[in-house]
């Protein structure tokens, strides 16, 4: 499964279906969850004051070098995380980190 299949260009920007891990022993991307067509971020925080939320969205914009922040699933482990930037960088730096 590729990272077009878990996203969508919207914009000036690009929506991730995400699955977040949280306390996780390690923090990143771990690859894409075929079944739940989603990408896999896995992070160290716990799920308490939205802190596996900001670890997230900082996950997804160090790998992409653009602005990243939740948009929907703010209390659930499935989000989609809204990335600002040129929709083809975006998704190169994904499919690089997703593999």
């Amino acid at each position: 499964m590729s990272i077009e299949e878990v996203s969508r260009v919207r914009g000036l920007g690009v929506e991730v279906d995400v699955l977040v891990s949280p306390r996780s022993g390690r923090s990143g991307i771990e690859g894409v969850d075929g079944w739940r067509k989603r990408l896999i971020v896995k992070v160290r925080s716990p799920p308490l004051e939205g802190k596996a939320n900001k670890e997230a969205e900082e996950i997804l914009s160090k790998a992409t070098g653009f602005r990243s922040s939740v948009i929907s699933g703010h209390t659930s482990r499935q989000k989609t995380i809204f990335v600002e930037g040129d929709p083809a960088e975006i998704l190169s730096k994904l499919r690089e980190h997703s593999e």
